[in-house]
């Protein structure tokens, strides 16, 4: 039974990488997903994701990490490009101090399209640190005034890529399935509230002067319950 579950139910995560150019954001794909680096930068054309499965908990959990495809050196990513995104990565560079001071502007650019997701703030090329314009104290005040996770990665010596995307993983199954355990209440609430309504409309044939004020709360109460279960609905969809 549990085995007809899984091949039913495959959870897919729409992760954004971004950051400015030159970061390492797509070595840091290819890295994780093809376990390989490339040392040469060219600007990403033309490639819209690489995937990678991975188990959390018992559970397949297929990450497509999609990439800015250079569209960042011109200010030119799309809306296509963070529809659907349930995760992000905010990237910038141990050695490129304007990229660790746009952090907050991509941060607002990914909300303004998708709303609030699952982020983690990175900095990579920890490998260059003897040449940092970041101070460690700066990257981890950031991290606290937005209220993000915070990894120091290394792509060139695969230092803490797997956790990045493991914890973006975790962050959002937990999501998923927190709105998940509180469906089934919903309904039984209205159950509930619709309950108490009839009993309510029994109470008031057998009393007849009964203030109609009262009368036309349960109904109201029932509707508030609609409408917080659809709303739970939307947001899972």
């Amino acid at each position: 039974m549990g085995e007809m579950r899984e091949e039913e139910v495959e959870v897919a995560v729409k992760v954004v990488v971004v950051g400015n150019g030159a970061v390492g954001k797509s070595s840091m794909i290819q890295r994780y997903c093809k376990g390989i680096f490339t040392k040469d930068y060219k600007k990403t054309i033309g490639v819209d994701f690489l995937e990678r499965q991975i188990e959390v908990g018992g559970e397949d959990v297929r990450l497509m990490l999609w990439d800015t495809a250079g569209q960042e050196e011109f200010d030119a990513i799309t809306k296509a490009y963070y529809r659907g995104a349930q995760a992000c990565v905010l990237a910038f560079s141990t050695v490129d101090r304007d990229s660790f001071e746009a952090i907050e502007t991509w941060k607002k650019k990914v909300e303004d399209e998708v709303g609030e997701i699952g982020m983690v703030i990175v900095q990579n090329k920890i490998d260059l640190i003897d040449d940092a314009v970041v101070q460690p104290e700066e990257a981890e005040n950031l991290a606290k005034k937005l209220r993000l996770r915070f990894y120091r990665t290394s792509v060139k010596e695969n230092l803490n890529v797997d956790e990045v995307f493991r914890y973006l993983a975790v962050k959002y199954l937990d999501q998923l399935n927190a709105v998940v355990e509180e469906l089934p209440a919903i309904p039984q609430r209205i159950g509930e509230m619709q309950n108490d309504a009839r009993n309510h409309h029994k109470e008031k044939s057998r009393h007849q002067k009964q203030d109609t004020t009262i009368s036309l709360q349960p109904s109201k109460r029932r509707t508030q319950g609609k409408k917080s279960f659809m709303t739970a609905k939307c947001n899972l969809l």
